[in-house]
C-alpha cells in the first residue's frame, strides 16, 4: 500500500548552486536539453525557443499548429537519443480535431542553424479528442528500445479513462514512425485500440525511465490524491474508479481506494501538490541523490524529492526559484534543471561550491 508522509527535510534553494540560465518567457513548459549547451523551450501558446549556450535566442519555425486553450497548446519536446546523427525532435501539442482538440506527437528535424523544424509530421493523435481545455497530459519519453511512450489525461471525461476503445487516460506506445509495436499488450483486441500501454489514468504530466528503464509517471488527482504510479503493461490504475483523493465538491470518487485488478500508486499526495515535470536522476553531480525522483509542484512552489521503496517524499527544494516548477530535467553533466512558470525562467541546480 502507498504511504503518504509530511517531508523529512526541506532544503533552501540557497543551499544549493541554482542559477537563472535564461528568463522572459511566457507560459513555458517544457525544456529539452542539447548535446552542445543549448537548448529548447516551449511556450503553451505555440512558440518554440532555441538558446544557445552563448544566450542567443532564436525562435525555431515549422513548429505545428496548435490549439492554445485552457491547458492545452505547445507542450512537451524531447529531443532522440541519437539526436547528434538525426537533429529528431519531438513534441507533444493539443491538435484541432473539427470542433474539438486531443493530444498528438508531432517529430521534425532541427536545422543546423537551429531555427526552424523540417520534415515534421504528426505520427499519432488521440482519437475522439473533446471540447473544454482540461487535461492533456502529454508528456513524451522514449524507451530504451526507441519507442515512445506519451500520456494522454482523460480530458475531462472521467469514464472514458477505462474505455479501451479510446485514448482518454492512456499512456500509449509508438514507434518512431508512428505504427503500433507489436508488442503492445491490446493489439489484436477488436475492442481497444492498439496503442494503448496502460489505461485508468486521470492527468498524467510527468514521466520518466527509471535507473533501470522502466516507466514512472506522476498525474493529477481530483482534489487530494495526486499520484506516482510504476507502469506496468496493459495494467489498469484504476481512474475514476479508485482514488485517494474526492471530488472538488468533496463527494467520494468511485469505489474507495482500492480494487481488485486496479494498481495501487507507488506515493500519493493529499493534499494534491499539483504535480508536473519529473526525472529519476542518475547520481552524476549528488551520488546520494542516485535512484530518487524529482517531481515539480505547481502548486506549492517546490522541488518534491522521494526515495525509498514502499516510495517516501524525503526532501522538498524549496526558494524563490521554484515558483510554480513545471518541468524538471537531467542535463548530460548531471545538473539538474528545471521551468518556473511564476518567474517564467529556467534555472540550473549545482551542488553549491
Amino acid at each position: 500500500m502507498p504511504a503518504w508522509v509530511l517531508a523529512q527535510e526541506v532544503i533552501p534553494t540557497s543551499d544549493l548552486g541554482v542559477e537563472m540560465v535564461a528568463d522572459g518567457f511566457d507560459e513555458p513548459w517544457a525544456v529539452a536539453l542539447l548535446p552542445d549547451g543549448g537548448f529548447l523551450v516551449t511556450e503553451r501558446e505555440g512558440t518554440l525557443w532555441h538558446v544557445g549556450a552563448d544566450g542567443t535566442r532564436t525562435e525555431v519555425k515549422g513548429v505545428p499548429r496548435v490549439r492554445a486553450t485552457g491547458q492545452g497548446g505547445l507542450l512537451d519536446v524531447v529531443v532522440a537519443r541519437d539526436f547528434e546523427s538525426s537533429r529528431r525532435v519531438f513534441l507533444t501539442y493539443a491538435k484541432r480535431q473539427r470542433f474539438n482538440e486531443g493530444t498528438a506527437l508531432a517529430v521534425g528535424t532541427l536545422s543546423r542553424g537551429n531555427d526552424r523544424l523540417s520534415e515534421v509530421d504528426t505520427i499519432w493523435e488521440m482519437k475522439r479528442g473533446s471540447g473544454g481545455g482540461f487535461h492533456f497530459g502529454s508528456r513524451v519519453v522514449e524507451a530504451p528500445d526507441g519507442s515512445l511512450f506519451v500520456t494522454v489525461g482523460d480530458r475531462g471525461d472521467r469514464p472514458s479513462a477505462q474505455d479501451l476503445g479510446r485514448h482518454n487516460g492512456s499512456v500509449v506506445r509508438v514507434n518512431r514512425d508512428g505504427t503500433v509495436p507489436s508488442d503492445n499488450p491490446f493489439v489484436g483486441d477488436a475492442s481497444a485500440l492498439d496503442e494503448i500501454w496502460s489505461y485508468g489514468h486521470r492527468n498524467p504530466q510527468g514521466a520518466a525511465l527509471d535507473l533501470d528503464g522502466n516507466l514512472l509517471t506522476v498525474e493529477h488527482g481530483a482534489k487530494g490524491g495526486d499520484e506516482v504510479n510504476r507502469i506496468r503493461k496493459g495494467a489498469n490504475y484504476g481512474w475514476p474508479v479508485i482514488s485517494y483523493g474526492v471530488h472538488y465538491n468533496g463527494d467520494k470518487i468511485g469505489v474507495g481506494t482500492a480494487q481488485e485488478g486496479m494498481e495501487q500508486p507507488a506515493y500519493y499526495w493529499d493534499p494534491s501538490m499539483a504535480p508536473s515535470g519529473m526525472i529519476v536522476y542518475s547520481g552524476a553531480q549528488w551520488p546520494d541523490w542516485r535512484g530518487d525522483v524529482f517531481i515539480g509542484s505547481l502548486k506549492f512552489d517546490y522541488i518534491s524529492v522521494l526515495d525509498g521503496d514502499p516510495m517516501a517524499e524525503v526532501a522538498q527544494i524549496k526558494g524563490p526559484e521554484t515558483d510554480r516548477v513545471r518541468d524538471v530535467r537531467e542535463a548530460p553533466d548531471g545538473s539538474i534543471w528545471f521551468i518556473s512558470v511564476g518567474n517564467g525562467a529556467i534555472y540550473r541546480m549545482t551542488p553549491k561550491g
